[in-house]
């Protein structure tokens, strides 16, 4: 099929975010079995689809036992990916202690805060923020976790918040992130050597703001485990957090209204695609409201990625959430070939049309007027912003006898290049 065929060689970048770590977990039996297993699941599904699809041309009808089949095995694709997309985090955790030799503020720093987690003594937290001309008790309130834990928690959000994973990020130190962009086109011509140049309009700026808004989760220990020397409290604060507020983000850089929150890819105004203007998102409607159109359904997801300009579609991805992937996997090109593909590898996306597919399960489900499908390049379209410092109040007396830990960061995102994104309206 000549489209499939010029998208297969276009794209087969991985996601970014999503690479492989220098080979890490290559010879892993134990990720080698799962790849494998995926892959057995991946020809069982294709063999009962295939089956399904005979039943239906045969005029007889999909007997409903196949049907059955055919779900059990979809689930059970989603779980071997479930699996494998855990082994890669747990690989790509860099240890919070590397064995090298730090600096000597830093270790300081680690000491105070350790002390502070485990006995509420503050003082030398205080000491090291009046040293760097930062009040103890600011309006964020309590204190800032040391560097590489704040490190370590951001890597395992790009590992766990999928937009993150392939969106561009940037850390500031202020409360707002502010950029100039053009919008419309500096005016170009050309000129023969002796010819007269007449001046040119200037671009017309207008700017960009986003705002970091505070990021909570509030962990919970028993004052047994903070009184454990044996326990890395540095580790146990990281991996209590990074599943809340991956969750969050993943919610708010899709679907947030931009009050108190990130503002969300889905919540900018759209337009059709044929008509699009800078500041809104173009859409392509599928022809059938809450469906795939019933004839040619694959031909909506090419429209999708036409829809998109050639320098963005280098790198760009789709996303939505596994129960739309789920619909996408029994889709066939004009030779009956799949159109997804599962990964090759433990850290590597599964494909569709060629392009990596990002599981964003805040992304909507198929329904009237839904806009269940998004392609661009996320890198270009949309921007997360991170403000240094992560903060941590020890409270220990409002949920006795837990000590909890109300943790902050304040982060923002929302869209930077409105022509980088494309959605499918099924509508």
């Amino acid at each position: 099929m000549t489209r499939h065929a010029a998208i297969e060689t276009a794209a087969h970048a991985p996601v970014p975010g999503l690479e492989s770590k220098a080979g890490a977990g290559a010879a892993d039996p134990a990720v080698a079995a799962a790849i494998e297993e995926f892959g057995r699941a991946f020809e069982a599904f294709k063999e009962t689809n295939d089956a399904r699809l005979a039943q239906i041309e045969g005029r007889i009808g999909s007997d409903p036992l196949t049907e059955e089949k055919l779900a059990r095995i979809d689930t059970a694709l989603d779980a071997a990916r479930a699996r494998l997309d855990r082994m890669s985090l747990d690989r790509a955790r860099p240890p919070l202690s590397s064995g090298e030799r730090v600096p000597e503020a830093m270790t300081e720093h680690k000491a105070a805060f350790d002390l502070y987690v485990r006995a509420g003594e503050s003082a030398g937290l205080k000491r090291l923020e009046e040293k760097a001309l930062s009040a103890g008790s600011g309006p964020d309130g309590g204190y800032l976790v040391p560097p590489n834990v704040e490190r370590e928690v951001l890597s395992r959000l790009s590992n766990l918040s999928p937009i993150r994973a392939i969106a561009t990020v940037r850390a500031i130190s202020g409360g707002v992130y502010k950029r100039a962009f053009a919008g419309t086109a500096a005016v170009a011509g050309w000129v023969a050597e002796t010819a007269p140049r007449p001046q040119t309009d200037a671009p017309v700026l207008a700017e960009q703001s986003f705002p970091a808004m505070e990021l909570y989760a509030m962990p919970a220990a028993t004052q047994t485990l903070l009184d454990d020397a044996a326990v890395d409290l540095d580790t146990w604060l990281a991996d209590e957090v990074e599943t809340a507020f991956a969750e969050q983000e993943s919610i708010a850089f899709v679907t947030g209204d931009g009050i108190g929150r990130p503002k969300g890819f889905l919540s900018y105004e759209t337009i059709a695609n044929a008509a699009w203007v800078p500041g809104k998102v173009g859409f392509v409607a599928t022809g059938s409201s809450g469906a795939f159109p019933a004839d040619s359904p694959t031909d909506v997801l090419f429209d999708l990625v036409y829809a998109l300009r050639a320098g963005y579609r280098q790198n760009a991805s789709f996303v939505m959430n596994r129960r739309v992937q789920s619909a996408i996997r029994k889709f066939k090109d004009a030779d009956g070939n799949y159109l997804w593909q599962p990964p090759l590898a433990a850290d590597r996306a599964a494909t569709l049309l060629g392009f990596p597919v990002v599981e964003a399960e805040a992304m909507p489900d198929i329904a009237a007027g839904s806009l269940s499908i998004a392609f661009g390049d996320f890198k270009r379209g949309y921007l997360v912003i991170d403000r240094t410092g992560l903060r941590v109040l020890r409270d220990p007396y409002s949920a006795k006898p837990y000590v909890l830990f109300y943790t902050t960061k304040r982060v923002g995102g929302g869209i930077q290049d409105h022509d980088a994104i494309k959605l499918l309206k099924f509508a």
